[in-house]
C-alpha cells in the first residue's frame, strides 16, 4: 500500500546554499530536520533574508510532530522565527544550539511561547513512529550532531553539517564508532552533506590553523585585531589563549561576537583566566603591544563594527599604521566586493591585513568534510540509498557521482527542493513534487515583512527605469481642472528632460479632454487612461518604462 511508504521531502537547501530544511513523513507524523535561512543575491534588492516556503507544513499543520536541529548556524536555525510563528511545534536541539536559538527566539517575541527541548548525543528521542538518535559530529561551531532516524522501513541517516576531526580543541571527537555500528544494523538511506565535493583530501582539524595563528602573534609589534565567524567558538578560544600566552589583553567588540562568547563561557567552552577580558573603554588604557582586539565584521557586512573601523567611525577600535588585521575565515561567495572594500581602506589606514588569499598559511580551515572524508562516511555506514544534500545542484551531481563510483551504494538518488522521494525496505522512487519556494523576508525598522514578488519587480523596475507622477488638481465641483497637470520625473536620465515634461503635460491635458463628465468623475478610470497614454508615448519617445503613478487631488 501507498500508506506504508516513507516520504522525504526537500523543503529548502537542495539546489542552494542555505535555507535547509527537510520533511520526513510515515503516515500521518511528520518531523522537520533543520529551519535555515539563506542571504539574498543581489537581484533581491532591498531583502534583508530568505526562508523556505513552508505551505506544504502549514497544510498538515496538525502532523508535524517536531523540528530537529543539526546545529546552530544561521543556514539551519535562521528560519526558525518564521517558522515557529506559522507553526508553534517543540523544537529539539542541543544545549548550544537552543542557547543561539533562545536569543534568536527573544528578539522575535517568540520566546515564551516555544516548547524547547534538549538533545543529548547518544540518547534516543521518540517521535510517534520516529526514534532518533542524536551522533556527535564535529563542525566549525560546538555541539553538532547527525541524526540517525529509525523508521518503520528502516534507518535514515542525516549528516547535518560535518567534518571529521578526531582531535578537535573541546576534546568532544566525531563519534567514528557510533557510525559504524549504524553501518553493521544497515542503513537505509543516508543523506549526506555536499559543501566541499569539490575539494579533495581531507580538511584539516581546527588545531591545525595554531601554529600560523601563533607565528602572527609573535610577529606582531602593535596591535592585533582578530576577526572570525562569531560562532567560531574553537577560533575564538585559540585566540584568546594565544592571547594570555602573549601577554595581551582582550577586548570584545560587535554584538554577535559578544553573544556567542558569553554563551560560550556559560556552557563551560571558554573558560578564561581571571582578568583577561577587558571593556573596549579600557583599550587606550594599554599599549598597542599588549591589546588583541576580536571584532566582528570578516566578510565586510556594511554595519559591522571592522568595516566602521576601517573608515575611523568606531567610538572603541581605532585603526593605526603598523596595526595588523587578521581575518581568519574564508569568503564566503558573493561577499567578495565589500570584503575588498573594507581590505582597501584597511590598508589606507597603513594596517598590516593577513587574510585568507592563499598565500598566509593556515588561518582558516573549512568546518565541512573533503571527498576522502565523504568517502570514508558512506565507507562506515554502507546505505543501500544515498542522496546528497546542502549545496548547489553542480555539488549534489558531483557528490551522487563519487557515492556511485565506490561500488559500496545500491542506488543514488539527484533530489531538489519540493521533491517527494518515497521508500520503503526495498525501492526508492521520486513520485511527484510538493510547493516550495523562497519568501523574502524585510526586516526593516520594528516589523518584520513578507516581500512578495511584485514589491521587487516594483523595485528592480524602479532602480532601472525610474519613476514618474503626473500631479492633477481637479474642481470637485465642476470636475474641470484648476491648473495644467504637473509632472514629476525621478530617477530617468534623459537629456531633454525640459521638452519632454512639457510634451507629457500635453499627453495628460489631451487624455482629460477627451474623456467624459462620467470617466472623470471615477479616479480609477481616468488614472489608468492617464497611466496608459503616459506610458505609449514615454516608451515611444525614450524607449524606456519607467514606473507611472499618477495622483489626483480634489479642490
Amino acid at each position: 500500500m501507498a500508506q506504508d511508504k516513507l516520504k522525504m521531502i526537500p523543503l529548502g537547501g537542495l539546489g542552494e546554499f542555505g535555507m535547509n530544511c527537510m520533511a520526513i513523513r510515515w503516515q500521518d507524523d511528520i518531523i522537520v530536520i533543520d529551519a535555515g535561512l539563506m542571504f539574498p543575491e543581489e537581484e533581491l534588492l532591498g531583502v534583508d533574508i530568505v526562508v523556505p516556503d513552508i505551505s506544504y507544513l502549514t497544510e498538515n499543520r496538525e502532523k508535524v510532530r517536531a523540528i530537529l536541529l543539526t546545529h546552530g548556524h544561521e543556514d539551519h536555525i535562521g528560519g526558525l522565527p518564521w517558522i515557529l510563528s506559522e507553526l508553534n511545534v517543540p523544537v529539539y536541539g542541543t544545549e548550544f544550539t537552543l542557547a543561539y536559538v533562545e536569543g534568536k527566539l527573544e528578539e522575535h517575541r517568540l520566546l515564551d511561547d516555544a516548547d524547547l527541548n534538549e538533545m543529548i548525543p547518544g540518547h534516543r528521542i521518540t517521535l510517534g513512529p520516529f526514534s532518533i538518535m542524536p551522533i556527535r559530529v564535529t563542525h566549525s561551531l560546538v555541539d553538532c550532531v547527525a541524526l540517525a532516524i529509525h523508521t518503520p522501513v528502516g534507518v535514515v541517516l542525516h549528516t547535518g553539517d560535518f567534518k571529521i576531526d578526531l582531535s578537535p580543541p573541546d576534546n568532544k571527537p566525531f563519534d567514528l564508532h557510533a557510525f559504524a555500528e549504524l553501518g553493521k544494523q544497515g542503513v537505509l538511506a543516508l543523506l549526506q552533506d555536499s559543501t566541499n565535493v569539490d575539494r579533495n583530501g581531507y580538511t584539516p582539524s581546527e588545531r591545525a590553523v595554531r601554529p600560523k595563528l601563533d607565528e602572527i602573534f609573535s610577529q606582531t609589534k602593535k596591535k592585533l585585531f582578530f576577526s572570525c565567524f562569531s560562532s567560531s567558538i574553537h577560533r575564538i578560544r585559540l585566540a584568546m589563549e594565544l592571547a594570555h600566552q602573549h601577554g595581551r589583553k582582550v577586548a570584545v567588540i560587535g554584538r554577535s561576537l559578544d553573544n556567542s562568547t558569553e554563551i560560550a563561557q556559560d556552557l563551560g567552552y571558554l573558560d578564561l583566566p581571571q582578568g583577561l577580558v577587558i571593556n573596549p573603554g579600557q583599550i587606550r588604557d594599554f599599549a598597542p603591544n599588549k591589546l588583541l582586539i576580536m571584532i566582528s565584521g570578516t566578510q565586510g557586512e556594511p554595519m559591522s563594527a571592522l568595516s566602521r573601523a576601517a573608515v575611523n567611525n568606531h567610538k572603541f577600535a581605532h585603526i593605526d599604521a603598523g596595526d595588523t588585521v587578521l581575518l581568519s575565515s574564508r569568503v564566503i561567495p558573493g561577499n567578495e566586493k565589500s570584503i575588498y572594500r573594507m581590505i582597501d581602506h584597511l590598508e589606507r589606514r597603513d594596517a598590516k591585513v593577513i587574510h585568507d588569499d592563499g598565500q598566509s598559511g593556515l588561518i582558516h580551515v573549512s568546518g565541512h568534510g573533503s571527498q576522502e572524508e565523504l568517502r570514508l562516511m558512506i565507507n562506515l555506514v554502507r546505505p543501500k540509498f544515498f542522496i546528497p544534500i546542502h549545496g548547489d545542484y553542480r555539488h549534489l551531481k558531483r557528490h551522487a557521482e563519487l557515492a556511485g563510483s565506490m561500488g559500496v551504494v545500491e542506488k543514488t538518488i539527484l533530489m531538489e527542493d519540493g521533491d517527494v522521494l518515497e521508500l520503503d525496505k526495498g525501492s526508492a522512487t521520486k513520485t511527484g513534487k510538493v510547493t516550495v519556494g523562497r519568501v523574502c523576508i524585510d526586516s526593516g525598522g520594528t516589523s518584520t515583512d513578507v516581500v512578495e514578488d511584485i514589491v521587487i519587480r516594483d523595485r528592480k523596475h524602479l532602480s532601472e527605469d525610474g519613476i514618474v507622477l503626473p500631479i492633477i488638481a481637479i474642481n470637485k465641483q465642476t470636475g474641470l481642472l484648476e491648473n495644467p497637470p504637473e509632472i514629476v520625473i525621478r530617477g530617468m536620465a534623459i537629456a531633454t528632460e525640459e521638452g519632454l515634461i512639457s510634451e507629457a503635460r500635453q499627453v495628460v491635458q489631451r487624455t482629460l479632454e477627451g474623456s467624459s463628465a462620467e470617466e472623470k468623475a471615477d479616479y480609477g478610470v481616468i488614472k489608468e487612461k492617464i497611466r496608459n497614454d503616459l506610458k505609449r508615448y514615454i516608451q515611444k519617445s525614450t524607449s524606456r518604462r519607467p514606473l507611472i503613478m499618477p495622483v489626483i487631488l480634489e479642490i
